[in-house]
Order: C-alpha cells, then sequence, then structure tokens
C-alpha cells in the first residue's frame, strides 16, 4: 500500500479548496497517511481527516508527548539522542516519516526551513513528492525539481 508523508508549515493554519483537493484525492484512493503532530498545516491537514474520518493515518511524535492527535489515531514515538527541542530534534521525526513513505505531499508558505528540508529529504530519497507553494496557488510537481529547487 502506498504511504504519503503530508507535512506543512506551521504559518499555514486553514485548508483552501486546493489542498482539501489533494487531501481528498489521497483518502480517496486509500492510501496510508504519515503525518506529524506540530501545529500549523499539520494541525490543520488532521482537522480535515478527522472530519472525513479518514481512518488510515499515522500520527508521528518526539518522545511520549503528541502536541496534536485531531483524530485520536495510532501514534509513532520517535526518540532522538539529543533532547533540546531544537530543528535537529524535530528533523528527526521528519527524516523518519520521509523513509517510511512511499511520495510526499508538502503545503510550504515558501519560508519555512522545515517543509523545505521535507522536501529535499523526499527528493534525495528519489520519492515523488507535491508541494504545494501557497504563497501563489501554485501545486509543483518532484517531475519538475528545477522549479522545486529555484522557488
Amino acid at each position: 500500500m502506498k504511504t504519503v508523508f503530508i507535512g506543512g508549515s506551521r504559518s499555514i493554519t486553514r485548508l483552501n479548496d486546493t489542498i482539501r483537493s489533494r487531501v481528498y484525492n489521497i483518502m480517496r484512493q486509500r492510501f496510508a497517511i504519515v503525518i506529524g503532530d506540530a501545529n500549523g498545516a499539520d494541525k490543520a491537514v488532521q482537522s480535515y481527516l478527522a472530519e472525513k474520518a479518514y481512518p488510515n493515518v499515522i500520527v508521528y511524535c518526539m518522545g511520549d508527548h503528541c502536541r496534536n492527535n485531531v483524530g485520536s489515531w495510532p501514534v509513532e514515538q520517535i526518540y532522538a539522542d539529543n533532547q533540546v527541542k531544537d530543528f535537529a530534534y524535530y528533523t528527526t521525526k521528519d527524516a523518519k516519516m520521509a523513509q517510511v513513505a512511499s511520495c510526499g505531499f508538502m503545503i510550504w508558505d515558501g519560508k519555512s526551513k522545515g517543509t523545505l528540508n521535507n522536501v529535499l529529504n523526499l527528493l534525495q530519497l528519489q520519492k515523488n513528492i507535491l508541494v504545494y507553494f501557497h504563497p501563489i496557488n501554485l501545486v509543483i510537481s518532484s517531475n519538475h525539481p528545477k522549479i522545486l529547487l529555484h522557488s
């Protein structure tokens, strides 16, 4: 079964029709979804998935505490050697989701280093990815990586 890593920027707290349509297509195909527990896009997508009662979701959290799990889905707890809650700490979880996923859908504000890091991880792992570039309402495919890297 295909597994999709959905993630995005913390500044994006609402899903527009374009994003909802993409997530709905993922659900329609009954793909498994791995998603983080951050506020922003993660929580907004979780809310949409819960609203649609989509069951095939695993929420990835750092350590024993999950910041958001709107649908009370199963949790994958990731532990890092470093306990300082910095960029490196949270990218441990993101790297694991990129590894287990077949492909990705990232919702990017054009500024978030974490979301960009997820895009680069998925590309490095040679996994297909769609990036929703929020500032101009544009969906970019990994079939055009030069566009992704120059946005």
